[in-house]
């Protein structure tokens, strides 16, 4: 692990932070193998059970690090993509705690988590055109899953910053925080979700993502598959149990 990436662990939660504010978090070859190997952590360990990524700081990130580009590094890991995260996200949920800037490359590993806790005066943004770029560490797909695809191109084509409120306007933030306060509330939001069955909440986040694209009259023989084992399992029968007996259940994720 590295110092770009800090990574703690708190009630069933991986704390992952970007830890170079000195450049605004940005984004260089340490931070996307300090990512990765946090991703590869919280992937591997029983008790975790979701993931908070966030920037230290008051800033989520500013994107790719260019003065790290022109050296000849890339922000890359084999496998993963940029940042160690874009092209390969855990199977368990992860959420983006965003205050300040998450812009370009920043923007996109918080379009890579499944929920976003932004700080209200936070402020996205992909301006890649503005330099002759384009967004392609998954802004050009993701954000259109997110947003209305009008409201995707004018962010994309026009490249100018959208601020938090409207962010949650349109559906790209899930909550908002007041300023200071978005990794507190990330927080209380995954302890919410930790407590709930692991392994029904990874069977639900794996149907919602790989749904998206399925035909009306093939999705509940596709979902059939990945859902029976949820109800025949341990934990189907603990939350049954603890439900009956009013006392809170004890997960196995099996």
């Amino acid at each position: 692990m590295t110092d770009a990436v800090l990574t703690e662990f708190d009630e069933g939660v991986a704390i992952v932070t970007i830890n170079r504010p000195q450049t605004r978090n940005a984004v260089d070859k340490a931070v996307a193998e300090g990512i990765a190997a946090a991703m590869d952590e919280f992937e591997r360990r029983d008790d975790l059970a979701v993931a908070v990524l966030t920037g230290a700081g008051g800033t989520f990130s500013s994107g790719m690090d260019l003065k790290a580009f022109v050296r000849g590094e890339r922000p890359e890991v084999p496998g993963r993509g940029f940042g160690g995260l874009v092209a390969k996200r855990p199977d368990k949920p992860l959420i983006a705690a965003v205050e300040g800037y998450a812009l370009a490359g920043g923007c996109e590993l918080a379009l890579a988590a499944d929920l976003i806790v932004a700080s209200r005066s936070a402020k996205f943004g992909l301006p890649e055109v503005k330099r002759g770029l384009v967004a392609g560490a998954g802004g050009l797909f993701r954000l259109p899953r997110r947003v209305p695809r009008a409201i995707a191109m004018e962010i994309v084509l026009t490249g100018e910053f959208i601020d938090a409120e409207r962010a949650y306007a349109v559906g790209l933030v899930n909550r908002l925080a007041e300023p200071g306060s978005a990794l507190a509330d990330s927080l209380v939001l995954a302890r919410t979700i930790a407590a709930n069955g692991p392994l029904a909440v990874r069977v639900s986040k794996s149907v919602i993502e790989q749904s998206a694209d399925w035909p009306d009259a093939e999705s509940f023989e596709r979902q059939g598959p990945l859902v029976s084992g949820v109800f025949s399992s341990a934990d189907a029968r603990e939350g049954a149990l603890a439900f009956a007996e009013k006392r809170a259940p004890v997960w196995r994720g099996e």
